[in-house]
């Protein structure tokens, strides 16, 4: 019965050794994004001190969207409009999406009562996308998103190992198991740091890490490919897929649709934002904004527009509250597209997101995902303290592989499973099954 079992599992030395070594890799990682997860969580909080002089102005007694776009086309030299974002209070500055020739996204805002321009960014430059971009992409584009899609595959190889370890052997007691415990120093405080912190931060890591996918570059892409060539498992895809611009997003593509595809508005396509060819036009958004104000979506509110048709969508974190509405010219209402039209797995996806950010269900979410964060930083800072403390001078302090190792079965049907779910994972496998072969090679034991 034990070699079966042998044969079953693989054995400690091999699963801490794994352990070590995806530990090695991740948990600076896992630190880093814990801390900008953190700042992230608190971004309406963030935004709204940032803005807070553009939100307490004098009362806007007479407003009209149309001479606040023309101000801010006016300040951006052969600039393009994207999009109108409705104040939120009366006491708001206009904020005027506009796209500027190279295609950068400038974001202008404007007194509504004089329309003067009060201030001009640059949207990638704002704090907020900052933090997204360092946090999902370490600043580096694609090539971020790919090592964080990296990253997070081996987190979980990561919880896996850290489970098995921590699995209870020849242990009476719940101490050092499910809580810590106090009064105890030396290594075995850090040892209950990292490992009971762990275990408790492990589920909500793996809701974290899955529900981040979506948004990177490989993973992302093949949902799409699946999307698109097995059915329609989503309505349309809302959230972006490694580097997109900030045009995009504010036109209501994130994925990156190639302006080359005709677009028209409906039920489940938001429409492009696009330069006003004629005065008439750009006249009509002031009975739009009329008519998006009766609508009370949550905030942000953006209005855009392609051909004579205008979309007028919420932007808000809290997914499951985001709704997008058509309107002709005239303020009519063609179609309206809320949360539960939406594919299944999109839906599933919203809800991920949404309690990713800390936006699902208000400040308690952010509090919840403020306490994993930190959670997640003991647990990190603690495994880095146990590894120099254990490690020999001089050496890297990596258990060393044992010459009867076992896998065991269970063992390689995990890695076989997990690779073929996490693309990167497998093939970060079989760069190491064939660099462990040819060492094997060069150094016979």
């Amino acid at each position: 019965m034990t070699k079966y079992i042998a044969t079953l599992w693989p054995d400690r030395r091999t699963v801490w050794r794994w352990h070590f070594l995806a530990g090695l890799f991740c948990l600076p990682f896992v630190a880093f994004l814990s801390l900008t997860g953190a700042v992230y969580l608190f971004k309406p909080q963030i935004d709204a001190w940032i803005d807070w002089q553009y939100d307490h102005l004098p009362t806007a007694l007479s407003p009209s969207p149309t001479g606040d776009v023309q101000a801010a086309l006016s300040a951006v030299p052969q600039g393009a409009f994207l999009a109108y974002e409705l104040p939120q209070t009366s006491h708001s500055a206009a904020r005027v999406l506009v796209s500027k020739p190279d295609g950068e996204a400038v974001r202008v805002y404007v007194n509504r009562n004089t329309h003067t321009v009060l201030k001009i960014v640059m949207e990638e430059d704002r704090f907020e996308r900052l933090v997204f971009r360092l946090h999902g992409q370490l600043l580096l584009g694609n090539v971020g998103s790919v090592i964080m899609e990296m990253v997070a595959s081996w987190t979980i190889v990561l919880i896996v190992t850290g489970l098995l370890l921590w699995w209870p052997r020849h242990q009476y007691g719940l101490a050092g198991v499910v809580y810590l415990r106090l009064g105890i120093k030396g290594r075995i405080r850090w040892r209950d740091l990292h490992a009971v912190t762990g275990v408790w931060m492990s589920v909500f890591l793996v809701l974290f890490l899955v529900s981040g996918l979506p948004w990177s570059f490989v993973w992302g892409h093949a949902l799409q490919s699946v999307e698109n060539t097995a059915g329609r498992l989503t309505s349309v895809m809302d959230w972006e897929i490694g580097a997109v611009p900030a045009a995009t997003v504010i036109a209501g593509h994130p994925v990156g649709q190639s302006k080359k595809q005709p677009v028209t508005a409906g039920m489940d396509m938001p429409a492009v934002s696009t330069p006003f060819p004629e005065e008439n036009l750009l006249s009509s958004l002031d009975t739009v904004v009329q008519t998006a104000r009766t609508l009370a979506l949550p905030a942000p509110v953006i209005i855009t527009m392609s051909g004579s048709v205008w979309t007028v969508r919420s932007d808000t974190q809290n997914r499951p509250l985001r709704e997008s509405i058509t309107v002709t010219s005239d303020g009519l209402m063609i179609t309206r597209a809320t949360f539960a039209r939406k594919g299944l797995i999109d839906r599933i996806i919203g809800y991920g997101v949404a309690a990713h950010e800390g936006q699902l269900f208000g400040w308690v979410n952010q509090v919840i995902n403020l306490v994993v964060a930190t959670g997640l930083l003991v647990m990190s800072s603690a495994a880095t303290i146990l590894w120099l403390k254990r490690k020999p001078p001089g050496s890297l302090g990596a258990p060393p592989a044992a010459h009867s190792q076992k896998y065991g079965i269970l063992g390689v049907a995990a890695l076989v499973i997990l690779g073929l779910l996490l693309p990167e994972l497998g093939a970060a496998f079989l760069v190491l099954i064939l660099a462990n072969r040819v060492f094997a090679k060069l150094h016979p034991l």
